[in-house]
């Protein structure tokens, strides 16, 4: 057994101890990248599409966005009224104009339907397929899709991750339905970033690849250093797995030196036309930096839609104050973007998808806000082979229920996969080996293309 002791001073070779002594708890450039590589091993054949998805995490009121009552009583209908859209027949929140100008080019599922109305079960049901209530106490015991698009899948371009999220997901443990579940944690996201946006979050910083505080002389040390564990391991380890370790350490040292990979994250490289296009805020620079990624190679982008634990979608309080505030800026960016892959003839690649975990309740409260609603909810899907303009499913005059066409997370789920050329009803096999459904209940929505 090695044991190492003293503070923070340096080597002779520059390197100072405590790097040599956390090494091996933080990995390379503090991330577990050496098994996420192991996903690079695997590129897809030819080029497959992608999917950007806005998380709406929280849950956003389908009503005051959406799927829009203007003649239900004030208390169901809510504050906003509705717009005309370029589809007939479909209105959007006044809050959302530039939408409005583009229905035509995305569709909407209007009743969406499950049983659980806690944050995290039903993101894990909505993420995963599956349903395991309590489940934020055992763990992530499925794969999300994103970790699915990247086993099976892979990347569009060598070098790339397959599979990136935007910044990692707010929750306890953060974004635990959003990993890898029983698959190999080579298929967990890059969670590009800190914990949440803001306004002094910016994305074009080399942290979000080295990780923060992390400079390239940093990652430098820490490759030397790895290799000097790996010559001092390698007489005692089998000669295939050090080999193996060896390779995976130069592939992650690889990404996050990677000029390809930093020219990705580089938003300065896109026109301040373009910049001001999206929105000169977190959320247009998150969702202008995941049309880069796909545009390079990467298959699955995850947008974390939330600022901060007060500003996500829970709007249990003060929902006209907080929508007035969070509509203008997430029409802006998803409007952008969607026109944005359309002008560079993208669209049919990349499929976009916005939605959460469930909706919002049917009447505003004495709080002025919105409870939980898992009985009707909604998704934005745009681009991938989606016929823009459809409107599938309605709900009843309160938004309360489904009225016709119910469908659960595995129908939205398969239709996901189904996009990307993934048969929803394949299996994978988990940790024993057996073969797991991809979608144990749900078919594609077949209206939609």
């Amino acid at each position: 057994m090695l044991t190492i002791q003293g503070k923070g001073i340096r080597l002779c070779d520059g390197m100072s101890r405590r790097s040599f002594l956390k090494i091996g708890s933080l990995g390379l450039a503090g991330l577990t990248l050496p098994e996420f590589l192991r996903a690079a091993d695997t590129q897809a054949p030819r080029r497959r599409r992608a999917v950007i998805l806005y998380w709406m995490a929280g849950g956003p009121s389908h009503i005051d966005t959406y799927d829009m009552k203007p003649n239900a009583p004030e208390a169901v209908r809510g504050p906003f009224r509705p717009i005309a859209t370029t589809v007939p027949g479909l209105q959007l929140c006044e809050l959302m104009p530039r939408q409005a100008k583009i229905a035509d080019k995305f569709s909407l599922i209007r009743s969406l339907t499950h049983t659980n109305y806690n944050h995290f079960d039903a993101a894990h049901w909505v993420q995963t397929g599956y349903h395991e209530p309590n489940v934020m106490g055992r763990g992530q015991p499925y794969p999300s899709q994103g970790s699915v698009v990247s086993m099976l899948n892979g990347s569009n371009q060598p070098g790339m991750p397959p599979y990136v999220c935007i910044p990692e997901a707010y929750g306890a443990p953060r974004g635990f339905y959003q990993k890898s579940g029983f698959l190999s944690a080579a298929h967990n996201p890059l969670n590009a970033g800190g914990q949440a946006l803001s306004e002094r979050f910016h994305l074009n910083r080399p942290e979000l690849i080295l990780g923060q505080g992390l400079t390239v002389q940093r990652v430098e040390d820490r490759r030397e250093l790895q290799r000097r564990i790996g010559e001092a391991s390698r007489g005692v380890a089998s000669s295939g797995n050090a080999q193996s370790m060896d390779r995976y350490y130069q592939r992650a040292y690889e990404l996050v030196t990677s000029p390809r990979v930093q020219e990705a994250f580089d938003l300065s490289r896109e026109s301040p036309q373009l910049q001001d296009r999206y929105g000169r805020h977190a959320w247009g620079e998150a969702t202008l930096l995941a049309r880069r990624l796909v545009e390079r190679g990467v298959t699955f982008v995850t947008i974390n839609h939330f600022e901060a634990e007060i500003d996500w979608w829970d709007d249990h309080y003060n929902i006209e104050a907080n929508l007035r505030r969070r509509l203008p800026v997430y029409d802006q960016a998803l409007a952008a973007l969607i026109e944005d892959l359309h002008d560079r003839g993208l669209a049919d690649e990349v499929l976009v998808c916005a939605f959460g975990e469930f909706g919002r309740g049917p009447r505003v409260d004495d709080l002025a806000g919105r409870g939980h609603w898992a009985r009707a909810w909604h998704a934005l899907l745009a681009g991938g082979g989606v016929q823009g303009g459809r409107i599938i499913g309605s709900t009843t005059s309160n938004a309360g229920e489904p009225r016709d066409r119910a469908m659960g997370p595995g129908d939205l789920l398969a239709t996901i996969y189904h996009a990307v050329g993934i048969d929803p009803h394949s299996t994978v096999p988990n940790r024993e080996g057996r073969p797991v459904p991809l979608v144990p209940a749900g078919d594609v929505v077949r209206e939609l293309f």
